[in-house]
């Protein structure tokens, strides 16, 4: 019974992958785009094919036959062995000696050099934030190896008046007091710079907290971006600040409001003042006031000190 070990982290002979995390806005997800990156990649060198020095020059390893890597078995038990792949200890790993004056000049004796790659990248309509573009065969380069990929990863920016949910579209609306209870229009820009105009119902009263929404209007669906999904709305009614309303408009107010609750007050209701609320300040603070009224004997009614009148 055979039992894997490590080996390494590389993958069907595979180069290593470039991922790159490209950041894109809500516009460019909603209407497509493309957008150019200029990556740095290792090549293999043309200069000397990959060899890292003269033809000939290069001396193997006879621990791992030139891979840098070999393979011990271990019983770990009856029947029972385990294959490990390590780097071999001879000649640092390397697997390969090349006489200094034998080298590369161009890659050094490294075999691969650094190239400038410049990639296109499409965005198509409705892509998902974190969706994955993959160029087969665009990344690192190494000798004996498959190239590895170009992996490039969405990441969309936060928009100051939309949020994404899936192919549905949020954004906050608010209203006046005014426009709640007698109508309201508004016009919404799109994230294609169309104009939608929106109008409450007759007799309809928008409150704060109320959702609606705009079939249609939301993100594109990705592979199918004629239809879409839907554009939300979240209502906030923005009420006049203090002293907006001249006290004389109160009364002509509340003739055109339904009429207040009446309200039967009890002979031992205990009348209260109402006061801002500031979560800042702490109910301690609060027995700390009380505490240093404890001890003000002028509370208690204690003795104070009297001054006599001078005449």
């Amino acid at each position: 019974m055979f039992f894997g070990g490590s080996f390494g982290n590389r993958q069907d002979n595979r180069g290593k992958n470039l991922v790159h995390q490209l950041a894109v806005s809500l516009e460019e997800l909603y209407n497509g785009a493309v957008r150019k990156l200029a990556l740095q990649k290792n090549i293999i060198c043309d200069k000397c094919e990959g060899r890292g020095g003269k033809q000939g020059a290069v001396s193997k390893c006879t621990t791992c036959n030139g891979s840098g890597f070999v393979v011990r078995i271990n019983q770990i038990g009856p029947g029972m062995i385990q294959q490990m792949r390590s780097h071999c200890s001879d000649w640092d790993g390397q697997g390969e000696k090349i006489n200094p004056k034998d080298k590369c000049k161009t890659c050094d004796g490294k075999k691969i050099v650094r190239e400038r790659k410049i990639i296109e990248v499409h965005i198509d309509k409705g892509m998902d934030d974190g969706k994955k573009i993959t160029f087969n065969g665009e990344g690192d380069q190494e000798p004996g190896l498959e190239a590895g990929d170009i992996i490039i990863v969405l990441d969309e920016k936060e928009h100051p008046i939309f949020k994404r949910d899936k192919t549905d579209l949020h954004m906050n609306t608010q209203i006046t007091l005014t426009e709640s209870l007698c109508g309201f229009q508004k016009v919404i820009k799109t994230l294609d710079n169309r104009q939608l105009v929106i109008t409450s119902l007759p007799g309809e009263i928008v409150k704060s907290g109320d959702i609606k929404c705009i079939l249609n209007e939301g993100m594109p669906v990705y592979k199918n971006p004629l239809e879409k999904g839907r554009l939300v709305l979240h209502f906030d009614v923005k009420f006049p600040i203090k002293n907006e309303i001249r006290p004389e408009k109160i009364s002509k107010l509340e003739k055109l409001l339904p009429p207040r609750p009446q309200v039967s007050i009890p002979m031992d209701a205990e009348e209260c003042v109402l006061t801002e609320y500031d979560p800042r300040q702490s109910q301690d603070s609060h027995k700390n006031e009380i505490d240093d009224d404890d001890d003000d004997p002028r509370v208690h009614g204690g003795p104070t000190q009297v001054n006599c009148a001078t005449h």
